[in-house]
């Protein structure tokens, strides 16, 4: 038995899905094209041409383009979970170019969601401007200790008077004697 081209269509358009090429979400428009285009090609068999399909170059709306779990390039269709410097060199683009491309805001990751959340939480956990020295001297300056400092039993803590900027009170108490 064979099968009508709306059950080829639905067959191709589950197994885009079930591999990861296409988003669910975007079920419809996938068996609306895919119909679309075994329709063409059954005509294009039927009256013995081999001409080629036209090639259709929709709008696109990059939003559908990053999903929680892959991005897919608008410019080769292919899925990754994020879109690379490297990758986009393949097509001669860089990330500021394929965004200003497509319309996509600068602020814009091109990273799938999951991939975002999972970033953001290990930053969060690992917290690294916390061992940067510039967050150390302003730890030190402000008389906190270091969050790894902090953990541990507190040692004898320097004597020594800090050096530095003077506070803001004797600041403001000598401009208004300089004043008079």
């Amino acid at each position: 038995m064979t099968q009508s081209i709306l059950e080829m269509a639905k067959e191709l358009s589950l197994a885009l899905i079930e591999t990861g090429n296409v988003p669910a979400e975007d079920m419809q428009d996938t068996l609306q094209t895919t119909h679309t285009t075994l329709l063409t090609l059954k005509a294009q068999e039927a009256f013995g041409t081999t001409a080629a399909l036209p090639a259709v170059r929709t709008a696109v709306d990059w939003r559908k383009s990053i999903t929680k779990h892959a991005v897919v390039c608008l410019e080769c269709g292919k899925t990754f979970k994020q879109l690379s410097t490297r990758h986009l060199m393949m097509h001669g683009l860089d990330g500021r170019l394929y965004r200003a491309k497509y319309g996509i805001p600068h602020t814009q990751s091109l990273a799938a969601e999951t991939v975002t959340a999972r970033r953001r939480k290990i930053t969060q956990e690992t917290r690294p401007w916390e061992k940067t020295p510039r967050y150390l001297r302003a730890q030190e300056r402000d008389g906190k200790a270091p969050a790894e400092e902090a953990k541990a039993p507190a040692a004898a803590a320097p004597t020594t008077p800090k050096r530095g900027r003077k506070s803001a009170p004797k600041k403001a108490a000598r401009k208004k004697s300089t004043r008079g």
